[in-house]
């Protein structure tokens, strides 16, 4: 058993213990590269999004996270690699290309940053570079429930996964001045109108 998988193991059993919901699973392709794309609103969205999912999933992190003794490499043994933010990281486009061609699944926040609010904001168009470069499919993910989880008592934890997306299904319009700010657009629209889980 890799470590993955038994951190996955323990967090999913305490997960149920504390009344999560997924639904959608069915929509997460089986095989193929797959770009999870999630609402961010706390630190534990990565650890829920994967456990929410059969499949191995590797996370794109901001690298402060990798500078904690402990964390950072709990972080890198759970297969999650540095991304510097406000620049254009070719280490990490480069990492996370490699991780879909080879077939795999990447977890990615296309907000940029956490949510103070809770309300889903606007994607960045480098979670379209991925996809076309890829040909991978982008399944939106709505999580909900993560921000005070473990701080104000045990709340309800939901996550959604909606029906892949791909740039075939996702083509711009003649005249659009930005195509991929425009798709970006429309993947963050689909993950809005995600039902909450019932």
């Amino acid at each position: 058993m890799t470590f993955y998988s038994f951190a996955k193991g323990i967090f999913r059993l305490q997960f149920r213990l504390m009344g999560w919901r997924v639904q959608g699973v069915e929509n997460m392709p089986c095989e193929g590269p797959v770009i999870l794309a999630i609402n961010h609103v706390s630190m534990w969205d990565p650890v829920v999004a994967a456990c929410s999912v059969p499949r191995h999933v590797s996370f794109m992190a901001k690298e402060e996270l990798f500078s904690l003794p402990i964390l950072g490499k709990i972080f890198s043994r759970l297969g999650a690699f540095p991304v510097k933010r406000g620049h254009g990281d070719m280490n990490a486009i480069r990492q996370s290309l490699a991780i879909l061609k080879g077939g795999g699944v990447l977890g990615l926040f296309p907000e940029g940053t956490r949510s103070k609010t809770g309300e889903i904001q606007k994607g960045m168009p480098g979670m379209v570079l991925l996809m076309e470069k890829s040909q991978a499919s982008v399944v939106p993910v709505k999580v909900r429930g993560t921000k005070h989880m473990f701080t104000k008592g045990w709340g309800k934890i939901t996550i959604v996964l909606g029906q892949p997306l791909t740039a075939q299904m996702l083509k711009a319009p003649e005249g659009v001045e930005n195509r991929r700010e425009w798709i970006a657009d429309r993947i963050m629209q689909a993950m809005i109108e995600l039902p909450e889980a019932k």
